[in-house]
């Protein structure tokens, strides 16, 4: 069998990784089954869905949806900064939640206590096999005095609400992936996988937030990697994220400032590394330096006969043995694509 190319291991990579038909027809059915809830709760309420299933790039196993009802005037009033927090409307969301899906899922729990944001379920059933639950965030919103974003509910912090445009966002990945021909999506489900196994530097919403600023048109995926790792290195330097929408504050990071760097970096390097070396003809040395990025999905393999042949050819040049000699010996595997912490 031929060695494949790293696009072709990186469309094996994302297909072994990207959410099942079923597992997505089954979690729509559910999150309508709550929007359902959410309308008899709140009667004239604008439903909105966002998260991996709306945006197009959940990863399987599929563990949770989010959504949110806008609430009318008459159900919004009296709430908001300086007046009531979001508790009797998140209770009243539990209890209709409750009523109408408890006859379905036996093990149903609707949690509202200690909840930041959203209501939590727990549908005590799983959408993927082998998985111990499926989950949803449910969210109660208000419209802003602006026209501009959502107020939604905060219990940390003293005003009880801060501003978000979930709505937004969701449009903004749902044009990005129309206008990459679908890179957007495929680049993202890579690198939130990258972002799983490597102690998540960053949240989600980061990647794509950095990815909608990079991602313009359609570009091989190995190419969308390199652009995000390279983009992402430079932006994190500056200082947090912003909003894409201009409206909440910056998306903080999972882990602290340096070490998200030294991730993003060492991936970038590995990336870098894995094109040159196919630009070079050394398909093996190309995904080995692919698999310190993504080992889970892209297999290891024997390079050592390619990288004795370049070295070869690099002292007969009149070379030092060690140009070029990088990250993609048998000197330097570590298991995981960061540099050890300094």
């Amino acid at each position: 069998m031929a060695q494949q190319s790293l696009a072709q291991l990186l469309e094996e990579a994302r297909r072994a990784i990207q959410v099942t038909e079923d597992e997505l027809k089954e979690a729509r059915r559910r999150r309508e089954l709550l929007a359902a809830a959410a309308r008899s709760a709140f009667p004239g309420s604008y439903i909105y869905f966002n998260g991996s299933v709306a945006h197009g790039d959940a990863n399987t196993p599929l563990t949770d949806v989010d959504l949110g009802a806008v609430l009318a005037p008459a159900d919004a009033d009296g709430f908001g900064p300086g007046e009531q927090s979001a508790r009797p409307l998140m209770e009243r969301m539990r209890d209709a939640i409750r009523e109408s899906l408890s006859d379905e899922f036996r093990r149903l729990s609707v949690e509202v206590e200690g909840r930041r944001r959203a209501v939590l379920v727990r549908f005590g059933d799983p959408v993927t096999a082998g998985q111990e639950d499926f989950t949803a965030d449910v969210m109660t919103a208000l419209r802003h005095p602006s026209g501009r974003g959502l107020w939604i509910p905060n219990t940390q912090i003293k005003a009880q609400w801060d501003r978000a445009d979930p709505i937004t966002h969701t449009a903004m990945v749902l044009q990005a992936i129309k206008d990459t021909d679908k890179v957007f999506a495929r680049a993202v489900r890579l690198i939130k996988h990258w972002n799983c196994k490597h102690s998540k530097p960053m949240c989600s919403w980061n990647i794509k937030a950095l990815c909608l600023l990079c991602f313009k048109e359609p570009m091989p995926l190995i190419k969308a990697l390199q652009m995000f790792f390279t983009f992402a290195e430079e932006e994190i330097e500056k200082g947090p994220t912003p909003d894409p929408a201009g409206v909440a504050g910056p998306i903080p990071l999972g882990l602290p400032i340096k070490d998200v760097r030294n991730r993003l970096q060492t991936a970038r390097k590995y990336i870098d590394l894995a094109i040159d070396h196919e630009t070079a003809g050394r398909p093996f040395s190309a995904q080995h330096a692919l698999h310190q990025v993504l080992p889970d999905l892209v297999p290891d393999v024997d390079a050592t006969h390619e990288e004795a042949a370049r070295l070869v050819t690099t002292v007969r040049a009149g070379k030092s043995a060690a140009t070029g000699l990088g990250l993609a010996t048998g000197f330097v595997t570590p298991a995981r694509a960061w540099a050890p912490e300094q």
